[in-house]
């Protein structure tokens, strides 16, 4: 089985051009993952690519298999993993077209498999801090060197899917405080926290969710502009990323790698 140290989840777009591509199959007690794994070679590392709703965009938010997605990360050896994700503002001030790295996430998905530790063994992992804070300094210093606008903090909504939010729940979201809403950074984060795996969310705004007070032309969000926007910011996504694996260091010293020292009951 080939190896690798980054995984990222993201679209074909990423790494399709890669020379030394390589197509793996992994079977997790969880089943497969979302899709066949690519391991291409992005600045002397290993790196796994993972289209999280498999080719094709197949796969809908709610029936990701987010538990083999993670697994199948850790099984080939991942210790780091990339996240860009489309997101819909919620604050005027969250422009299409700009990032933020998320530090907090607000769940409001239901029924999702969220833990690899369903009994005998219990695992109370620590959700204050979700997100890897070495890789979200990084990639917001490399993002603003290319010239991305990036947000240096944000909260996420994380709403079930597939239909997109109600302008009252919206509206609510926005007065609450809370930053840009998605579909699928739970329960990544938290799974890859479970598995010792640091995590980046990448937060790509791509529209102006229903009912943001303020924003220029709000009105409610469809596919089509979201993949608009996601098609334009390829090349960037492509490049913050590629930049940021090759600056990772070769050790970690942050607290996701032993993430689970101070959680077993």
């Amino acid at each position: 089985m080939a190896r690798a140290t980054v995984g990222v989840f993201g679209g074909s777009g990423l790494y399709e051009f890669l020379d030394d591509a390589e197509t793996v199959h992994v079977e997790t007690p969880y089943g497969p993952p979302s899709d066949a794994i690519t391991i291409a070679t992005v600045h002397d590392r290993q790196v796994a690519f993972l289209p999280r709703h498999g080719v094709g965009h197949r796969i809908p938010p709610h029936k990701i298999p987010y538990r083999a997605n993670i697994l199948a990360m850790k099984s080939l050896g991942v210790e780091w993993i990339i996240s860009p994700a489309a997101c819909g503002s919620l604050q005027p001030n969250l422009h299409p077209g700009e990032f933020v790295v998320l530090d907090q996430f607000i769940d409001r998905t239901c029924g999702r498999n969220d833990t690899f530790y369903d009994g005998p063994e219990t695992i109370h992992i620590g959700g204050a801090d979700p997100y890897c804070p070495t890789l979200g300094k990084m990639a917001i210093d490399i993002g603003r060197e290319q010239g991305i606008t990036m947000h240096d903090s944000g909260t996420i909504v994380v709403i079930q899917g597939p239909r997109f939010s109600t302008r009252a729940e919206s509206e609510w979201f926005t007065k609450m405080g809370w930053d840009a809403v998605n579909m699928t950074q739970y329960p990544e984060c938290i799974l890859a926290l479970e598995q010792e795996i640091c995590f980046c969310g990448i937060a790509q705004i791509t529209d102006y969710d229903v009912g943001v007070v303020g924003a220029p032309g709000t009105r409610p969000v469809n596919i089509g502009e979201v993949l608009d926007v996601l098609r334009s910011n390829n090349e960037r996504v492509k490049s913050l990323i590629f930049e940021l694996v090759r600056r990772l260091p070769e050790t970690r010293d942050c607290r996701c790698a032993h993430a689970l020292e101070s959680a077993k009951v």
